[in-house]
């Protein structure tokens, strides 16, 4: 009798292996640091975040996640235990990515590769960056400005501000255009792209290749570009 459960139980073990679904992304690494927990592979699915993949580390701080990516698209690696609200957001894709991250400072700085949509943004980043800080300079100089009731300054500010967002856009649109064949180009036209004119907008839609126009943040760019000659048709 004995036996007869030895051999069901090493049956089901098989056959639930067996039947573990493989991704074509297969999402490795180390948290350095994190002892005890559970990582979470996450993606945004009709407007809801939702769990792909999981590991429950014990002892080690290895781990391995794999989803089925048709188009790609931003992920989310979450883990609770050893810290809440905190994640690293990256570009999955087909393939193998490696992340790399320590738990105290989780999601702060992490080493991805092997993603080159992820390489792109990383780029991005590096002088959206720089605007962001720019634009932060500004607000301060402008609060100062204000509260030596500074008229001139104030009107230099302005002019001065204005001319650093038509930078920023005209910056944006280029990197775009020049990244056309990679599903981040869409992404960032649709996330930094809001204050851009739509004679700009336009030229990066008519610019991705046909596979990134058929992806989903290439649709879904081709839609707010759409909505917005259709709103000023009006």
């Amino acid at each position: 009798m004995k036996k007869i459960i030895a051999v069901i139980a090493f049956s089901i073990l098989v056959i639930a292996c067996s039947s573990k679904k493989e991704g074509n992304m297969v999402v490795n690494g180390t948290i350095k640091g994190l002892k005890k927990g559970t990582l979470y592979l996450q993606k945004m699915q009709d407007t809801v975040l939702v769990s792909v993949d999981s590991i429950a580390l014990l002892g080690s701080d290895k781990f391995t996640l794999t989803d089925n990516v048709d188009s790609p698209i931003l992920y989310f690696l979450t883990f609770d235990g050893n810290t809440t609200n905190k994640r690293i957001l990256f570009f999955g894709e087909k393939g193998t990515i490696t992340i790399n991250d320590k738990v105290d400072q989780f999601g702060f700085a992490p080493e991805i590769s092997g993603s080159k949509n992820q390489e792109v943004l990383d780029n991005y980043n590096i002088v959206r960056s720089k605007f962001q800080n720019e634009r932060l300079e500004f607000i301060k100089k402008d609060f100062e400005a204000k509260k030596a009731n500074d008229a001139a300054l104030i009107a230099q500010l302005e002019k001065d501000y204005k001319n650093l967002t038509k930078r920023r856009i005209l910056y944006t649109t280029n990197f775009a255009i020049n990244n056309s064949d990679f599903e981040a180009a869409p992404y960032i036209g649709l996330t930094d792209m809001y204050d851009a004119s739509l004679k700009m907008l336009d030229t990066v839609n008519n610019s991705l290749s046909e596979r990134v126009k058929n992806s989903v943040y290439g649709k879904r760019f081709q839609e707010y570009v759409s909505n917005i000659k259709k709103s000023e048709k009006k």
